[in-house]
């Protein structure tokens, strides 16, 4: 039960629904209101298998471009800590740009929204690392149900969007995204110096 709300949280905290509201509700903008619910769930199903994609895939992605987990948590930790750093500034995170707030059609459940807002790049190095570390089935069983709830929880914040940010008002909005800023970057450290150690030891004859 804790693996899984470690999932919970780490996957929370890296897609940060609540900071995708604005680019929701501003994509789907003069949409009815089926439409816009539409393009949540679709966006949450998008985001779903894009992670389940990259988490099963991630060996061998690794074997075949002989990639290194320790490299890849350093390079993720100084990826989160720059998203964070971001959001606790209040600003939207960078590859939010505003290019993608300028898609607007069909497709805009899967890019921007499912794609990269939802599951970006913080999000695909979470899911990758965690099934590189998950060494049962039930962890692996436990990462996809991580990755569902939080697809679906996202969809449904989406759908009510607009409810969410009027009931939080601007204030509570900017407080909510810093704080997950914080959370953001306390993770980014874990994970820079979990994969910086073992570089050291090696290079110290640590075995």
């Amino acid at each position: 039960m804790e693996l899984l709300l470690l999932y919970l949280t780490s996957l929370f905290t890296m897609i940060n629904p609540i900071g995708s509201i604005p680019v929701y509700t501003n994509l789907t903008a003069g949409m009815s209101q089926s439409d816009a619910t539409k393009v949540a769930y679709q966006a949450g199903l998008t985001a779903f298998i894009a992670l389940v994609f990259f988490a099963f895939s991630g060996q061998m992605v690794f074997s075949f471009f002989g990639i290194s987990v320790n490299g890849l948590r350093i390079v993720g930790g100084v990826l989160f800590f720059v998203m964070g750093y971001e959001m606790l500034r209040g600003h939207a995170l960078p590859f939010r740009s505003q290019e993608q707030k300028q898609q607007f059609g069909s497709e805009v459940a899967i890019s921007p929204l499912g794609i990269p807002v939802i599951a970006g790049p913080g999000s695909i190095t979470v899911v990758i690392l965690f099934m590189q570390e998950a060494e049962t089935i039930m962890a692996q069983i436990m990462l996809v149900a991580a990755i569902l709830i939080i697809s679906a929880g996202t969809a449904l914040l989406l759908a009510s969007g607009q409810k969410l940010l009027d009931l939080m008002g601007e204030t509570g909005t900017k407080v909510m995204m810093r704080l997950m800023g914080l959370i953001v970057m306390l993770i980014a450290v874990e994970f820079f110096f979990a994969g910086l150690t073992p570089y050291v030891h090696k290079m110290i004859g640590i075995n």
